[in-house]
């Protein structure tokens, strides 16, 4: 690698603080960029809150929506659509011409049913700002301090994440906890990865992972913890709610994956890339299999290497979104947790050209996602993904010559 990657690897000194300083700047400049974004979604009634001062139906809607039908008695309701559409109107309060899916498994009713015990508009600012401050502290632990903080609140997806009303933050804290927490404390590990089977699809690559590294302890816990909110949500919520996730999964994956429902285009996902552009679903799945497969398989490879930990890390926070079809832009907020591992590796052996070409691109890809409705989403982690074998070549280049 070019500049200071190469000089610096073999001291690996400690985090640059003009660099840091320079990170911070970027991320802040970013930040307020959104605010001001954001506050003119708010005052045109694109936020929150229509033109006519009705609560605006985004897909928080299907969480409150299906809270409240747990907390009235009908869990297993949040899995049929009709019933669970007339729950998101009341929500509202006015009809829409949408409809916003439950997808998750019952465990995720816990989340849902406590945030419907508020008003939808407050539960709708208590779940952004709790997941927020999750994610934004999870990266700070990651790169440390303010850098990590900036780096979170500036990163793009957050952006599309609070308009959407998505849970991103809160899948990247799972994701960027269970790696920031490997290491020291391997025991909240797999409790972050057991939480994160509220969305098994980017869980798909860790234990294949953890096994190679042989990661018990993290694999143990997360098992029981997954285990454990499987028995809680049996006992909560019943076994009818069960049976009606289960068959819902088929529904949900015929309209979505095989009809395209949910616009092919959206997806940002090799999966949604094939469909997008003709293939039948048959190839689109091989395809999707076949990069599954080649991610594990290289992560393995990576895991069990002398490569530094950061970029391992990074690595497999990516893999997570290459591995699924089902993923949307506001999950890319996971991205942000390979960024600041990639940042923190520079922070220590330095940056080059093309690092900050790299990163610039991914995040000016995500950026122009509302006018280019396309996998630029799956082009940023493509390009993050790239970035991250370089370092991990050009690394292994160096110690070897040595």
């Amino acid at each position: 690698m070019s500049g200071a990657v190469i000089t610096q690897h073999e001291s690996a000194v400690a985090p640059n603080p003009p660099a840091a300083r320079v990170v911070a700047l970027i991320g802040l400049t970013l930040t307020l960029c959104y605010l001001v974004v954001l506050c003119s979604a708010y005052l045109g009634g694109h936020l929150l809150i229509d033109a006519q001062g009705e609560p605006l139906a985004n897909d928080f809607v299907n969480v409150w929506a299906a809270g409240r039908l747990a907390l009235d008695g009908q869990p297993a309701a949040a899995y049929d659509w009709p019933l669970h559409k007339a729950a998101e109107i009341r929500a509202v309060g006015h009809d829409f011409a949408n409809y916003y899916g439950w997808h998750y498994p019952p465990t995720f009713l816990f989340v849902a049913a406590a945030l419907a015990a508020l008003p939808y508009l407050l539960a709708a600012i208590v779940w952004l700002v709790a997941t927020l401050v999750a994610y934004a502290t999870t990266l700070a632990k990651i790169l440390g301090g303010r850098p990590g903080f900036l780096v979170a609140l500036g990163f793009p997806a957050a952006l599309w994440n609070v308009t959407a009303g998505q849970n991103g933050f809160f899948t990247a804290a799972l994701i960027g906890g269970t790696l920031c927490l490997l290491e020291r404390r391997p025991a909240l590990a797999g409790l972050c990865l057991g939480l994160l089977t509220y969305k098994p699809q980017f869980g798909l690559l860790f234990p294949f992972v953890l096994i190679a590294d042989r990661r018990w302890l993290t694999i143990m816990v997360a098992a029981a913890v997954a285990v454990g909110l499987v028995v809680l949500s049996w006992l909560a919520f019943g076994a009818a709610s069960w049976v009606a996730f289960v068959q819902s999964m088929s529904a949900t994956s015929r309209v979505v994956l095989g009809e395209g429902g949910a616009d092919w285009n959206r997806l940002q996902s090799l999966f949604g890339f094939m469909r997008a552009h003709g293939a039948s679903e048959t190839i689109a799945w091989s395809v999707q299999a076949a990069a599954a497969v080649a991610a594990g398989a290289g992560l393995i490879a990576l895991w069990r290497s002398r490569a530094p930990f950061e970029l391992k890390a990074a690595a497999l926070a990516c893999g997570a979104l290459l591995a699924t079809p089902y993923i949307y832009m506001y999950d890319l907020v996971v991205l942000a947790v390979a960024v600041a591992f990639l940042l923190r590796d520079g922070l220590q052996r330095g940056f080059s050209f093309v690092d900050g070409t790299a990163l610039t691109a991914a995040a000016a890809l995500i950026l122009i996602y509302p006018y280019a409705t396309m996998q630029v989403g799956l082009a940023a982690t493509l390009i993050v993904s790239a970035l991250i074998a370089f370092r991990a070549c050009c690394i292994a280049a160096q110690t070897g010559s040595h």
